[in-house]
């Protein structure tokens, strides 16, 4: 049974329409099926799905990334990578089911593969705890991370969680810590490493897998430090200023490609991923070929200081960038010539200050 959105109540009737149509037996037994009435109606649907999902604000766009039908990361990496060999545990406390991860192939290109796996029904959302890794998680990943650099082998991640589990055992068995040594190890990678955020991209949770040479979003989905709830409940003391939240934030993949702190933007097909799993898996499949095809000719020192630089770079003018001499590890900041002229007025300013007096009173005094 097909799940909808609120703000997807016309597409729903339009939908129902057309199965009532394409069904042969109407009140009075077998009838002949209306297929012109149907293509009229499918022709409608398509028009409200392009009419509404074309206006989305950053609320939408934050419920269709959470949609139920979304497909997860299971899901593309079936479609995506051939002969998956799944690899379990941290070595340190157990395993950790909210996380795939394993080495497969793409184009006969061998690759570690990680999927932060919400489930699909029920009883395997409690199973994957919704999303949300616990310490061991992280310490898995980390553990197959220095793995694949051994072998210089690039890594791929799929990113979908509301955030890191927050409970009292995660937290007496390092959540923190975990966190932040994964975000140490995704940053010390001499190999590529690329993100692809196919749902929520939340918090600590995402960024501690989505430090990575190449971060990408699809259309729909959503990448923010907490979720619109919390925001608007820590801001506001009320949780349903969500929309107001959800478009301060700049969470959705539009504004975060214009901030520069992801790189790509995956279009989704009309309606939303969960319409036409397949396209958006070949999609993706697509663009990280195309990634991993850039980073060929870069060496392990090169791939290391194009991620470096491209954290550093955030939140900048122009950011910072590498001397030519590509043994140096040091990286140089690059200022706008108009930021250098506004800092060099500011260090002399009571210098001009005197001199504009004494301009000004030359001036007087010719004049008079």
């Amino acid at each position: 049974m097909k799940n909808y959105l609120d703000f997807e109540r016309e597409i729903k009737a339009l939908e129902q329409e057309v199965d009532g149509l394409k069904s042969p037996f109407g009140s009075e037994g077998i009838s002949e099926v209306d297929t012109n009435k149907i293509k009229g109606t499918q022709q409608e649907i398509n028009k409200k799905l392009e009419e509404i999902y074309s206006n989305l604000n950053s609320w939408q766009r934050t419920q269709v990334a959470r949609h139920e039908d979304r497909p997860r990361a299971n899901f593309y990496i079936k479609k995506i990578f051939s002969k998956f060999t799944l690899l379990s545990g941290d070595r340190y406390f157990g395993d950790d089911k909210s996380v795939i991860a394993g080495f497969g192939l793409i184009e006969d290109k061998s690759v570690l593969v990680i999927g932060q796996e919400k489930g699909e029904d029920l009883n395997s959302r409690i199973e994957r705890n919704f999303g949300m890794m616990r310490p061991e998680g992280y310490r898995k990943c980390i553990r197959l991370m220095k793995l694949a650099d051994r072998f210089n082998i690039p890594v791929i991640s799929f990113i979908d969680t509301p955030g890191a589990y927050p409970g009292i055992g995660a937290e007496q068995r390092g959540q923190a810590s975990a966190i932040a040594n994964s975000i140490e190890c995704c940053m010390s990678l001499t190999v590529p490493n690329i993100s692809i955020i196919i749902g929520e991209g939340g918090s600590g949770g995402a960024i501690a897998l989505a430090s990575s040479n190449k971060v990408i979003m699809l259309e729909n989905s959503i990448y923010s430090v907490i979720s619109p709830e919390g925001c608007a409940s820590i801001l506001w003391r009320d949780p349903s200023k969500s929309l107001q939240a959800a478009e301060a934030m700049k969470l959705t993949a539009k504004d975060l490609l214009r901030l520069k702190i992801i790189d790509e933007i995956i279009p989704e097909p009309l309606g939303g991923a969960h319409r036409d799993p397949e396209i958006i898996a070949g999609d993706i499949k697509h663009s990280i070929i195309k990634n991993l095809k850039s980073f060929e000719n870069y060496s392990k020192e090169e791939i290391y200081d194009h991620r470096k630089s491209k954290f550093l770079q955030i939140g900048r003018d122009q950011g910072f960038s590498k001397s030519s001499n590509l043994s140096d590890s040091n990286l140089s900041y690059k200022e706008t010539n108009l930021r250098k002229l506004k800092i060099h007025f500011k260090k002399n300013k009571y210098l001009y200050t005197g001199l504009g007096l004494v301009a000004f009173a030359g001036l007087i005094t010719l004049l008079f």
